[in-house]
């Protein structure tokens, strides 16, 4: 039994609304196409940073003021501390906070991506 590959040129459908070109789509072997990769993945490399320290930043200074505040571990809610339960469900918001921040700004580096590569 012998196999037979099948293939057909790349065809070059327009893009759809939202998505981003391929590699392919983007000449990277020119200068400019290899600019705007790099610009794109600088650019959401410092964003994935910028959230995360400012995630541990908030999520540090919310311990330090739950275990280290004055009353706070007396104060108790259903039989638990309140520091305990702070930090066992306090912490959600927080982090859908900033899963939400991070979504908004990654779209937008991605629209402004999009833009360079279309004006190009």
């Amino acid at each position: 039994m012998t196999r037979v590959r099948v293939t057909a040129p790349r065809q070059s459908a327009p893009l759809a609304p939202g998505r981003l070109p391929s590699h392919r789509e983007i000449p990277e072997d020119s200068d400019s196409g290899r600019l705007f990769v790099r610009s794109l993945i600088r650019s959401q490399l410092r964003l994935a940073l910028v959230v995360a320290c400012g995630f541990l930043v908030i999520l540090s200074v919310f311990a330090l003021i739950l275990v280290y505040g004055p009353g706070v571990a007396e104060i108790r809610i259903v039989g638990l501390p309140l520091n305990w339960l702070a930090l066992g469900v306090g912490v959600y918001p927080v982090i859908g906070l900033s899963a939400w921040l991070y979504n908004r700004a990654a779209a937008r580096n991605e629209a402004r991506y999009r833009d360079l590569v279309e004006d190009k």
